[in-house]
């Protein structure tokens, strides 16, 4: 039984149990007490086949694991729906920064859009959030330098995003090979 945080930043690589932390953290509280709601606020959009695919496997197995939790789809305004939707009773999970932030700086239409606001806006409702609020991120800069520059501005732009998430959360969790790392502790 993990004690759930006011905010809690999950972030690890790719399949490292990141999305599966979070949803264990949603059961939990759904099963804590039946006022309790709980809501996924999901970033991703389907460009492909491979990506719709990825995100209907991921829905059928939310269903079955936190079959109680509602996914709210929203690619941009992160901030402004996080506000919305935050209540005492209700735990929000953001799934995920990552493609948040591309959504942001790689968007399939239309020109790139600056993220130093929506950050700064996002680390707001996060502190001002009135209920528990758990985030999923990618930590993708523990590999080599990539060659490209665009690249390395992606990894440079979402390191400077993991940094100020994790200034403002309470806890701060690394996900490996399905195990948690505790960076930071409440108090």
């Amino acid at each position: 039984m993990v004690e759930i945080a006011r905010s809690e930043f999950i972030l690890g690589g790719q399949k490292s149990g990141k999305s599966r932390r979070a949803e264990m953290i949603a059961k939990q509280w759904l099963d804590a007490t039946v006022a309790h709601r709980a809501l996924l606020i999901a970033t991703g959009q389907a460009w492909d086949d491979e990506m719709r695919e990825r995100i209907a496997r991921h829905q059928r197995d939310r269903m079955v694991r936190v079959p109680g939790m509602v996914t709210l789809e929203e690619p941009l305004a992160l901030a402004e729906v996080l506000q919305r939707h935050s209540a005492p009773h209700t735990l929000v999970v953001v799934d995920c920064l990552t493609l948040w932030l591309t959504n942001l700086l790689m968007p399939a239409q239309g020109a790139p859009l600056d993220a130093e606001l929506p950050i700064r806006e996002l680390c707001r409702a996060i502190e001002q959030a009135k209920g528990p609020v758990v985030l999923v991120g990618n930590e993708i800069g523990l590999g080599v330098i990539p060659m490209g520059r665009e690249v390395r501005s992606f990894v440079d732009a979402l390191g400077g995003l993991n940094q100020a998430v994790a200034a403002v959360c309470l806890r701060v969790t690394l996900m490996a090979a399905g195990l948690p790392l505790t960076l930071k502790e409440p108090g």
